[in-house]
């Protein structure tokens, strides 16, 4: 059972979201627009709290930006009907830790619900290991065997961003646009020799790459892969 808030306008997928997860088992808490939401969020505490991207007061993002500005940890879905890239791009850099798009499966809203009821709280600390690599997203440093590894800045925005965001498929366009979005003359190609140059670093030969690539839909970093350090 979690306890869940819900800042959904569309009354009538409130109502649908609010009775399905509450025969699940867990406890629902519905509010329309986004400024209660926000206060809801600062004074309460919830397992996870369900944001539409469009509230008719505040935007959803703006709500998120707003909380995690706080230091809020509470872990945010993202819900929208805005599917281009650069809305997902928006909404992750903002502080969601998942996104999902309208319309969808019930089941696929609580596969997500559940995958994000898994992580630890505080999810993504600042160190944490893939392997023999220790990785601290704090220094921006990552070691094999306590020796560094000599990344290029780009190198290793790439992987933090897969790593805080494990288990999500991410496009060479996804990726363009939040990693080299201060640089309107990168290219697809940008990212390609990046990772290529990543990989080179970080993989040993004969095991798995770190990150995986699957064609049609982008690279990730498996989450179950990752393993945290105090």
């Amino acid at each position: 059972m979690a306890k869940i808030l819900l800042i959904e306008d569309d009354q009538y997928l409130a109502a649908s979201i609010k009775e399905q997860l509450e025969n699940l088992k867990h406890v629902v808490e519905h509010v329309i627009e986004g400024n209660e939401g926000f206060d809801r969020l600062k004074l309460y505490s919830y397992d996870i709290a369900i944001l539409d991207w469009t509230l008719p007061d505040i935007s959803g993002v703006d709500v998120l930006k707003k909380f995690r500005d706080l230091g809020g940890v509470t872990p945010v879905l993202m819900l929208t009907g805005k599917a281009d890239v650069d809305f997902r791009v928006e909404g992750f850099s903002s502080g969601a830790d998942d996104y999902l798009t309208k319309p969808f499966d019930f089941r696929e809203l609580s596969s997500r619900i559940n995958a994000l009821l898994r992580r630890p709280a505080n999810y993504c600390p600042s160190n944490l290991t893939i392997g023999e690599l220790e990785i601290d997203l704090a220094a921006k440093v990552v070691r094999r065997r306590g020796v560094k590894l000599k990344l290029l800045p780009k190198e290793f925005a790439v992987l933090e961003f897969l790593v805080r965001r494990a288990d999500h498929f991410f496009d060479t366009e996804a990726l363009l646009a939040y990693v080299w979005s201060s640089e309107s003359d990168a290219s697809e190609a940008a990212v390609w020799q990046t990772i290529k140059r990543l990989r080179k670093k970080l993989d040993v030969e004969g095991a798995e790459s770190i990150i995986l690539n699957v064609k049609g839909m982008g690279y990730k970093v498996e989450k179950e892969r990752l393993q945290f350090r105090d």
